[in-house]
Order: structure tokens, then sequence, then C-alpha cells
């Protein structure tokens, strides 16, 4: 449950612009409500524990783990502007969480962190780095033996796999348009900002699907400890009012999970040899 003196402390910061303080709100109620509850439940998050939350935004998620119990946190990014805000408010609050620009396919692991961490958060973020395999690798090199790593992400041949929403376009409302040939979808994306419209192309080159995701994991060293596939995900709740369905019931079924589930979320641990 959200801490109330915490969610105000925020809110009524003066200083904040309005938009990020929406931003973090969010972020910290998906972490009180659902993901502290839900990773407690599977025994892989608990009081004392470290944990490192990679595309961290403002640092909502791990305000709530703090909030929780957590002894030591850290959130990377490699949006300064961001992590400014998250240190701001870390600070507001009174937490020690540690904010520091990190990019983890292409930087070296983070001295002080190496081999630290009880748990990995990986929120939608595995399906924008470019080599998933080395990304996981590079992640685990933060883990303890035995630690564990918590993701999530849309897999790429569901309703908006393809990130068409960002452009805040008519064209980008429409659930697969992602899959029409290039020439027309590029055409129809075309009006959106260039920046978006490159991290869209970009995905559909990585085009992450839950096979290729597990692939990757298995290669990285990882084992697959608990998966579920929603197709209402459990922040549509806290960004429009949305209850939460699961399709894991359903999942066996291979077209299922890989084009109706919104997210796909998984427990790996980290296995030690």
């Amino acid at each position: 449950m959200i801490n109330k003196n915490i969610f105000d402390t925020v809110l009524n910061s003066k200083d904040i612009h309005e938009r990020l303080k929406y931003l973090w709100s969010y972020q910290y109620r998906l972490s009180a409500e659902v993901l502290v509850p839900y990773l407690k439940k599977y025994k892989v998050f608990g009081k004392t524990m470290s944990v490192i939350e990679i595309g961290c935004g403002e640092g909502g998620v791990l305000t709530g783990f703090v909030e929780a119990g957590a002894e030591k946190a850290l959130g990377t990014d490699i949006d300064e502007g961001r992590l400014n805000i998250g240190r701001k408010i870390a600070v507001k609050l009174k937490q020690n969480i540690d904010f520091l620009y990190h990019n983890i396919t292409k930087d070296e692991p983070i001295e002080k962190w190496e081999n630290k961490a009880d748990l990995v958060l990986l929120r939608d973020v595995i399906e924008h780095l470019d080599n998933t395999e080395l990304s996981l690798k590079n992640i685990k090199k933060f883990l303890k033996p035995g630690g564990f790593l918590f993701v999530t992400f849309p897999p790429y041949y569901t309703p908006f796999g393809g990130h068409q929403h960002i452009l805040k376009t008519g064209w980008g409302k429409i659930p697969y348009i992602h899959f029409l040939p290039n020439f027309v979808f590029h055409r129809l994306i075309s009006s959106g900002h260039p920046y978006d419209i490159d991290e869209i192309k970009r995905l559909q080159s990585i085009r992450l699907t839950p096979k290729k995701f597990i692939r990757a994991a298995k290669e990285a060293g990882f084992t697959v400890i608990h998966n579920d596939f929603y197709l209402l995900r459990p922040v549509f709740k806290m960004k429009y009012g949305l209850p939460t369905i699961k399709l894991t019931g359903l999942s066996f079924i291979p077209f299922v999970k890989s084009f109706f589930s919104l997210e796909a979320a998984y427990i790996l641990k980290n296995e030690i040899y």
C-alpha cells in the first residue's frame, strides 16, 4: 500500500513539474500496490535486500521498494534529466537511493555494485536494447549468486508491441499497424517526432518475442522461475483505472502470449556456478 505522507510530499512539491509528478506517482503506486506484493509472494524480495532498477526514470518504483524495507537502492538511466528529478525526490523523502547514468549494453559495470544486488528490476526496457543476450549478461554482473531479475516487456507482435503509441498521432492508436509492409508502416508513422520514428524503427529491427527472450536469458545463465502474461497490464490501473487481466492460463497456446499479451513478466534466477 502507498504511504500517504510520501505520496503527498511529492505531489505537493512546488519545484517539480506536474508532468514529472504524474510519472513519479504512477511508478510509486505500481511499486507499492503491485510489484512489492507480487515479488514478496514469490519470495524474490524482502527487507534488507539491495535493489537495482535499470531504466528507473524518476525513481518512483525504487521509492516503493525502499519504503518496503530495501536496505540499498540504485537507479540507472540514460536520461540525466530524469535522474536529476529522482535525486531531488529522494532528498525530499530522505531516502537513500543512488541515481547514476549508465547504459547497460555499452558501459562497464558499476564497480561498487558488482555482485551486490539481491534483485534487479528491468521494466519495459529490454525490448529497447539492441543486444538482448549481452544486456542480460551485463545485468548478471550486478547480481549476487542466486539473486533475482524481474523483467517486463510488451512482446513485439502484440497489439502495440511496435510502440506506435509513442507517436501520439491518430495512426499510433491503431493496434497491429506494425504488421503492415514497411513501405506502408513507415509512411503512416512519418508524421511523428523524428526521435520517436527512429526508436520505432529500431524496435522493429529487434522484434523481441517471449521465445527470443527465453533463449537469450538461458544463454546468459538465468533460470526462469515464474512468468505471467497480461491482456490488460497492472500499470493500466494507475494510468487509466482499468482492471488487470491475466492471460497466463491460456499462455500454453503459443499465439496467445505472442500476439495478445500486452505485457510479458518474468522472474529469473541467477544460476550459481
